[in-house]
């Protein structure tokens, strides 16, 4: 079970390899959206999202005999990043399983970092099951994107970090609002705060349609998206919540937000445009949520947590909302 104390070792071992991302505000996109909102640039991590601290901590907790062997993981492409470059730091082979409509920057990366990659169709194949083949007959570990103790005691590193810098910044109260596929970056986050940070409460950001975790928390219960595809935020389409992430989110975070995929260009552009950061459209998703939304605090902090977009969606996102 990931616990505060998983998290500690995780930064530890993460401490000179990961970045410390910076905790972003601008003044003038606070006047125009009437609070203060502070963004917690995970674009700028190693292989541009959060997800490279997941990888790192996973792997580097392994055993020496079996990481050599080599490691799996599935994923549409932030996940699989992170994955490819901590195996290649550690000198051993990476195989990602990769959906064949991920973008193609994040198919590109992920082969530059060393990793072979076995790509699917999302919407007739199993990757959970071409997973578990190629882990028996490769005695491979695999590194499950969210699921997995040791990847939500890297992801919530980034909520150590928010601590440490809400408080330098005189933040004694306010909303953190994630991007939520799988719910390791909500967990980890939510872990460290509730530990290190009280005053500090997080909720969940999701595209329209793909809102499983809002559902779940309003439920109670796991609840499964009807569809894998048909929203420009695919970093964060994922089938539910996991059966070990959903359980820290029902405990420690508030009711799920939803934004749209236009609300997410249009975060974009409000991102690049004030703070020169470039997001992808999930990664945006926070952002969205922070600007869109009404009935939020007068501080909100929200999580860019990727920004490995292609070249034309960015340029869609300044077109529709610069001009």
């Amino acid at each position: 079970m990931t616990d505060i104390t998983l998290i500690d070792a995780a930064a530890a071992r993460l401490r000179g390899h990961a970045r410390v991302t910076p905790l972003l505000n601008a003044p003038l996109l606070d006047a125009a959206f009437g609070r203060r909102i502070f963004i917690k640039a995970e674009c700028l991590q190693l292989t541009g999202s959060f997800k490279f601290r997941g990888g790192w901590s996973a792997i580097s907790a392994l055993d020496p005999t079996t990481r050599a062997r080599g490691v799996l993981a599935y994923s549409s492409g932030n996940h699989a990043q992170g994955v490819a470059l901590a195996a290649q730091r550690h000198d051993i082979p990476a195989t990602i399983i990769m959906p064949s409509d991920a973008p193609q920057v994040k198919i590109a990366n992920t082969r530059a970092y060393g990793a072979e990659v076995i790509l699917y169709d999302r919407a007739t194949e199993d990757r959970d099951a071409i997973g578990a083949r190629l882990t028996a007959e490769r005695s491979l570990t695999l590194i499950k994107p969210f699921d997995d103790p040791q990847v939500i005691a890297g992801q919530g590193t980034t909520g150590l970090e928010i601590a440490t810098q809400a408080a330098e910044a005189g933040i004694e109260s306010a909303t953190v609002i994630t991007c939520c596929g799988g719910g390791g970056l909500t967990a980890g986050i939510a872990l460290a705060l509730q530990a290190r940070a009280r005053g500090l409460t997080v909720r969940t950001a999701e595209p329209a349609g793909f809102d499983d975790a809002a559902r779940s928390l309003a439920s109670g219960r796991i609840e499964r998206n009807a569809a894998m595809t048909g929203s420009i935020c695919d970093a964060i389409l994922t089938p539910a919540p996991g059966n070990l992430t959903f359980p820290i989110l029902q405990r420690l975070c508030g009711p799920g937000l939803v934004a749209t995929d236009d609300e997410a260009l249009h975060a974009m552009a409000l991102a690049f445009t004030h703070l020169r950061i470039v997001l992808e459209p999930g990664g945006a998703i926070a952002l969205a949520a922070a600007l869109f939304r009404e009935n939020l605090p007068d501080t909100v902090i929200c999580t860019a947590s990727g920004g490995n977009v292609d070249a034309e969606t960015f340029r869609l996102a300044l077109d529709r909302f610069t001009t």
